[in-house]
């Protein structure tokens, strides 16, 4: 697929899944409806992500493996790649990925790198958000370029990437803008969570509801059950402290 195509399929997954052309993407609630199972774990920061696809017939299974040991933001920026993948990509199986590095010599990976960067950051959604005395080449200001990255949730480098494919900055701008993110971000007011690691054993998806109709239907032991649970991180001497509270 060229860029145009990629940017094109970037639209029409937006608008399939009622998300407007120049919004922030809620990616959980997104693969939730999708019901995509996502599991968040923390791995090598070398791991970027994984994707997995199983057709059975007319029921279709997908799977997202995050890295939660990289920022929120490099996630989200997984999430995005990993979509394209499940979605866009012919004869797709599964994939251990390397996420944002636009690796021409990988046709599929530079496809899924380009398609999430069009699909969380949408040109006409960059561009409402910039002033207009920064619309044009190397005007766009720091304050700009962190409004933009919350709005959108996304990693510093996904947006300067974005915003030099959109000729807003050049090579030299992107370096500089490149360097002391958390910092900048403190000074102008913002938070810190984007840049940091999270999500840590988290899963979207009905991971634990399957597991507890195996076993209410007697398909899977009680250990089975409790063990499932645990893959979760969720502890049963937990469980039965709640149970025994006061409602």
């Amino acid at each position: 697929m060229n860029n145009l195509i990629l940017e094109k399929k970037a639209g029409e997954f937006r608008n399939a899944n009622s998300i407007g052309a120049n919004d922030a993407i809620r990616l959980k609630s997104l693969l939730s409806q999708l019901n995509v199972l996502t599991v968040y774990r923390p791995l090598s920061l070398n791991f970027g992500g994984m994707a997995i696809k199983i057709n059975n017939g007319n029921d279709v299974k997908r799977f997202i493996l995050v890295n939660s040991n990289r920022t929120i933001g490099n996630q989200h920026f997984t999430i995005g790649h990993e979509l394209y993948h499940l979605y866009f990509q012919k004869e797709f199986a599964s994939k251990i990925c390397n996420i944002g590095v636009y690796d021409s010599k990988d046709k599929e990976e530079c496809n899924a790198d380009i398609f999430a960067s069009y699909l969380l950051l949408p040109e006409s959604g960059i561009k409402m958000l910039i002033p207009d005395n920064e619309l044009g080449k190397n005007k766009i200001l720091l304050n700009t370029i962190l409004k933009i990255e919350h709005f959108f949730s996304c990693s510093r480098t996904a947006l300067l990437y974005r915003l030099k494919q959109l000729n807003f900055i050049d090579s030299a701008l992107y370096d500089t803008y490149k360097e002391n993110v958390k910092r900048s971000a403190l000074q102008f007011g913002y938070s810190i969570d984007l840049y940091e690691s999270g999500n840590h054993n988290l899963v979207v998806g009905d991971y634990g509801t399957i597991a507890r109709n195996l076993f209410e239907k007697e398909i899977i032991s009680e250990s089975n059950y409790f063990s499932l649970l645990l893959d979760l991180g969720i502890n049963v001497d937990e469980i039965e402290k709640l149970g025994n509270e006061d409602d």
